[in-house]
């Protein structure tokens, strides 16, 4: 098995101070699976401050779990000590920390026989608990009891099925059927770290697996809304699933795209919130869109995300069931009102959309996409006006004109954007200016 030449490096001087040392972990288990490790740990039978007696430059990471830092040309690497776990009040973290001289102990308490594996050039693999046959079969399984694996760290449930998404494995099944009665300690677990699994699932090549955490009782206690959608029905000619499996559809026709694999997962969720049903026994979503939007941005600042992705997010649900029809002045005027970030993205929303309905009138769907595609791409091309930023006159022209700054500014501004999104040959200085003295002259 390859080793990096640094990590091999801290190895060997570990083990030439008398140490044991090994790689271990996920960058074990993705080398053996020929992929590239997003980052190398290091176990070892030398307590931290025995590490930093070796290197010359360390930074104390964690030391009270036994993680040192080990600076090597510029990148770290983490070299954490053996050690035993205590009990876990909090179904989290361990209240307590014992290292300890065994390599066979440290791994016992890791969560899947995947992640349990260890490996140095000198001794080869160490594989104490059938790993690489679990990764060999496709399988997650829980090192030791999978009840007591969840029951010490409640994360290790969305864990689970984020590495089936992740590996394209299947989770053992008593693995699988100690989640359910104890889905509901994920309540204790923060909900950056819930976002942060919930994300890794739905950017995975197996972004479907997302439906195993309303399987297991997961979800309810994070995302309940994704519940409720996998329970509302569809009774429209334009649909084949529930509101929930059309998502979990959408997901798998999208690109791996971290905003528009959230948007996706979004787009629907305001569906069962505005459900009608006419006489002939049809459902209506009447304005989902605008409940989802306020919906999502609710359900993003729960899971602590970021203003940015909140915004992008937020606003792809809100106009991904835009229909701007064939011209491409009208095209223009969604344009104006959507945002810039919603482009090209949306394009792609909406056709993932499409796949996941009934065939009924697919290939109309699928045509008037292209056609308002097609005439985005030319608003482009052509530089037409769709934006107070893209016209031929600005803020500091209207106050010279007299205009004070303020906010009769902007609404000016957005007249004469109304102007221009209705005709762009208009966009020229001299005709704005012309609309500027008429609207002032009407305020008069």
């Amino acid at each position: 098995m390859y080793l990096p030449k640094d990590v091999k490096n801290i190895i060997n001087r570990l083990k030439d101070a008398g140490y044991d040392a090994y790689a271990v972990g996920g960058c074990v288990r993705d080398t053996l699976m020929g992929r590239i490790p997003a980052d190398w740990d290091i176990t070892t039978d030398a307590l931290p401050n025995e590490v930093k007696g070796v290197f010359d430059k360390t930074v104390d990471t964690g030391l009270k779990h036994g993680t040192v830092t080990v600076i090597m040309d510029g990148v770290g690497y983490e070299v954490t000590t053996y050690r035993v776990d205590g009990d876990y009040s909090d179904a989290r973290h361990p209240d307590e920390v014992t290292f300890t001289r065994s390599l066979k102990e440290d791994l016992k308490r890791r969560d899947f026989t995947i992640n349990a594996m260890a490996y140095n050039d000198e001794e080869g693999l160490v594989d104490l608990y059938g790993g690489r046959r679990d990764m060999e079969r496709g399988l997650i399984r829980a090192v030791g009891d999978p009840s007591q694996r969840f029951t010490e760290d409640a994360l290790r449930m969305m864990r689970a099925i984020r590495f089936s998404a992740q590996l394209g494995f299947e989770i053992e099944e008593s693995t699988a059927a100690s989640i359910d009665p104890i889905a509901g300690n994920l309540a204790k677990i923060s909900a950056e770290r819930i976002r942060t699994e919930l994300e890794k699932t739905i950017v995975s090549d197996h972004p479907e697996k997302i439906r195993e955490f309303y399987n297991h009782g997961l979800s309810r206690h994070f995302l309940p809304e994704f519940d409720v959608m996998m329970e509302t029905d569809q009774k429209n000619p334009h649909h084949c699933y529930t509101v929930g499996e059309h998502t979990i559809k959408a997901l798998t026709e999208i690109e791996n795209d971290r905003i528009l694999r959230l948007s996706i997962l979004f787009h629907d969720i305001g569906k069962p919130e505005c459900i009608t049903m006419d006489e002939d026994g049809i459902n209506h979503f009447k304005n989902h869109q605008m409940v989802g939007a306020d919906m999502t941005r609710r359900i993003l600042r729960r899971l602590k995300y970021d203003n940015d992705t909140i915004r992008r997010v937020t606003d792809m649900v809100l106009w991904h069931d835009a229909r701007p029809g064939d011209s491409i002045k009208s095209v223009r005027r969604l344009m104006s009102k959507s945002t810039e970030s919603c482009y090209p993205g949306i394009f792609s929303i909406m056709r993932a959309d499409i796949m996941a309905q009934s065939m009924f009138r697919r290939k109309e769907k699928l045509a008037a996409l292209e056609k308002y595609k097609e005439n985005y791409h030319r608003i482009l091309e052509e530089r037409q006006c769709v934006s107070v930023r893209d016209l031929a006159v600005d803020g500091k022209d209207l106050i010279k004109q007299g205009i004070s700054s303020g906010p009769r500014i902007g609404e000016i501004l957005g007249e004469l954007l109304e102007i221009v999104v209705e005709d762009p040959e208009k966009n020229t200085k001299d005709i704005l200016m012309d609309y500027v003295n008429q609207i002032l002259s009407g305020d008069d």
